[in-house]
């Protein structure tokens, strides 16, 4: 236990940490509403309101037991009562009965965050099975997937699919919101693409299949960019559908562009066209797909990572491999992000054509 508590002392950064897991309780405890107020408060009173608010709403949040036990625990704890025996000596002191209660409600939450904890670990680890390589191979060229929780589970996907000896599909997802919802859900949307995939010459009709199982078995309100590629390995070209996924980057030592905006994302609508679409890269050049949660990556102050940063990286990026491109983009982002509490996944997909 000492040898525990020495060791996270010497790890340091205690009052930066201090400060995020404030800023953490603040966002998770207070309301839009009670937020808009303490805009309009000064400094003293907004301290006065933040208190009394997370007080509050972190009992309302308890279950009504533990409500009970927390709020007798706070009454007894700041009681300085005592019942003294006829010798003087002390019986019972209800400050020690309000301590015990607050412990109880304590050990109690710790239980039940442990145990989600764990349920966590285990859909994770379902989660990683389902991954594919960092590195596939196919021939002509050189493929680097990348994908990173911000929390236990993501609502990211990246997958990788043989369709047959010289085609190949690649796929890159988002899920709206975060957390284990988000993550059963593409949960599904990977095991209907793996599903479906091979038995699919269009890939407008695959993603339109796709769109419709999710509007009849999906959750309502849940929907999901996703792009689907499929890689010619005898020649240079791409075929490929934007589902509401954040356009592509073509990446050379010569410069960068962009492709367009693709259609809407799926779960909206069961009217949605998907438009197949096609690209051809020459050799080094590289397609580079990525999830909003690179852009959208934030610093500790705030601040977004942004297009305008990733393609100024991006131009520096033409002439090296796919991995290197790759591991180069995701140290960017952790630098930016610093000591910031993540806030969204993050996946990469690039595509380069070899010789």
């Amino acid at each position: 236990m000492i040898s525990t508590l020495r060791n996270d002392l010497a790890r340091g950064g205690f009052l930066a940490n201090l400060r995020r897991e404030a800023r953490e309780i603040e966002e998770f405890y207070l309301t839009e509403d009670e937020r808009e107020i303490l805009q309009k408060k000064k400094r003293p009173w907004r301290w006065a309101f933040v208190g009394w608010w997370i007080l509050k709403n972190s009992i309302l949040k308890l279950t009504p037991l533990r409500r009970i036990l927390l709020v007798i625990g706070l009454v007894l704890a700041l009681t300085d009562v005592s019942i003294q025996s006829d010798g003087g000596q002390v019986m019972f002191q209800y400050r020690v009965v309000g301590i015990s209660c607050l412990l109880l409600v304590i050990l109690l939450e710790l239980k039940d965050k442990l145990l989600a904890h764990s349920e966590l670990e285990s859909g994770r680890a379902v989660q990683s099975a389902m991954n594919p390589e960092s590195a596939p191979f196919v021939p002509g060229w050189n493929v680097w997937l990348f994908t990173r929780s911000a929390n236990e589970v993501g609502g990211d996907l990246v997958d990788f699919l043989r369709l047959d000896g010289a085609r190949f599909g690649v796929v890159i997802g988002d899920v709206a919101g975060k957390g284990l919802g988000a993550a059963l859900f593409m949960v599904k949307i990977q095991s209907t693409i793996r599903a479906l995939a091979p038995d699919f010459e269009s890939l407008s009709d695959l993603v339109s299949k796709l769109n419709s199982i999710l509007m009849r078995d999906g959750i309502p309100g849940k929907f999901a960019s996703l792009m689907f590629l499929r890689i010619d390995s005898a020649a240079g070209r791409l075929r490929f559908v934007n589902a509401g996924h954040m356009p592509p980057l073509i990446v050379s030592s010569s410069g960068l562009s962009e492709l367009p905006k693709g259609n809407a994302a799926l779960g909206l609508s069961s009217d949605t066209q998907f438009a197949e679409r096609d690209v051809t890269l020459e050799t080094g050049q590289s397609l580079l797909i990525y999830s909003d949660g690179l852009t959208e990556a934030q610093n500790e102050q705030g601040e977004f990572y942004g297009l305008e940063r990733l393609k100024t990286l991006c131009r520096d990026c033409g002439s090296i491999s796919a991995q290197s491109f790759g591991e180069k983009v995701v140290r960017s982002v952790s630098a930016f992000e610093g000591n910031a509490r993540r806030t969204d996944d993050l996946s990469l997909v690039i595509l380069q054509k070899s010789a």
